[in-house]
């Protein structure tokens, strides 16, 4: 049932409806792999092509299983450099070049992964058939544009250097309305100044509104990715008003000293960050391998969010 959701959402991405994001989740888990639950990693999916986010152990297994198309991974980010986020990495880029990939790989992740990657291809004497670029992250804010998202990146507050990402949907120009333009007899060489919100001004001097002659395109989307992180009320100002974003539940509440302790945080916890910063939908993941059972994170998380879900692997989230 997962896999044919997953294969449905992904042919309504092929098909044009590029408004859409989606956001499949390939490993819910913290270090230790349990329950048939992988280590963090999941894909962000445009029209255009996938982002990868993490790449815990076993990520490419998972992408094969859940037949996500591993040539639009055009961008890899990593949050930071726990084994859980990064341990798949290598293997893929070695799978990669196994399977005659041309097409340039962008990897976005904390300064000391470049070495740990370059150190481990250059061991194995592995030679890649496609252009590795590598961005480090020295700084928090505008990340990069790609396409129609802008991604921004966010520290958060972990045992180590860590980020949480943030992908925004560009919102689109002003849309023309056909009858409109028509009735004012509106010349089609003005259409690109009507939707930078010009008003239009006729042959008599006449002017008529911009608002009249055009209709606001929908606010894009935005999905925001909080990575591994203690309760912290600093992620709010990136992730407000966010449509989606993901935030680790690594403990039931009953445990709130503990996750503390270890820089993580509870279901109740990842519930009031959401309330707090009025998001629209909230996933969580990263559950400790002690629990067997899920049903409870998402009883506690509601208890303070309602607009929780799981987030559960093989399946495809839509914003």
């Amino acid at each position: 049932m997962k896999i044919s959701w997953l294969l449905s959402v992904q042919r309504g991405l092929r098909l044009g409806e590029n408004k859409m994001l989606g956001v499949t989740i390939l490993g819910n888990n913290s270090a230790v792999p349990a329950f048939d639950r992988h280590p963090t990693s999941q894909v962000i999916s445009t029209l255009r092509r996938n982002f990868l986010v993490d790449c815990g152990e076993g990520t490419q297994i998972q992408l094969i299983k859940y037949k996500i198309r591993r040539s639009k991974i055009s961008h890899i980010f990593i949050s930071h450099l726990h084994g859980d986020h990064y341990f798949g990495l290598v293997g893929l880029i070695n799978s990669f070049a196994l399977l005659g990939r041309i097409q340039e790989l962008h990897i976005i992740a904390p300064a000391p992964l470049q070495q740990i990657i370059e150190l481990q291809l250059k061991v194995a004497d592995t030679r890649l058939c496609y252009p590795l670029h590598f961005h480090l992250i020295n700084n928090t804010g505008h990340l990069m544009t790609i396409d129609d998202i802008e991604i921004s990146c966010f520290k958060t507050n972990h045992r180590i250097e860590c980020y949480g990402f943030s992908f925004k949907q560009i919102k689109k120009p002003r849309r023309i309305n056909p009858g409109k333009v028509h009735a004012y007899n509106v010349p089609i060489s003005f259409y690109a100044d009507l939707q930078s919100g010009n008003d239009y001004v006729d042959e008599n001097g006449t002017s008529i509104k911009n608002e009249e002659l055009t209709v606001e395109a929908p606010r894009g989307k935005t999905y925001a990715f909080c990575a591994d992180t203690k309760y912290d009320e600093s992620l709010l100002p990136h992730i407000r008003d966010a449509d989606m974003i993901y935030h680790e539940t690594t403990y039931l509440d009953n445990f709130a000293e503990r996750a503390t302790q270890r820089f993580h945080s509870t279901t109740k916890q990842a519930g009031r960050i959401a309330e707090k910063a009025a998001v629209k939908k909230l996933l969580i993941g990263h559950f400790s391998s002690k629990y067997d059972v899920l049903d409870d994170f998402l009883t506690e998380t509601r208890e303070v969010f309602p607009a929780t879900e799981l987030a559960l692997e093989g399946v495809c989230y839509l914003i």
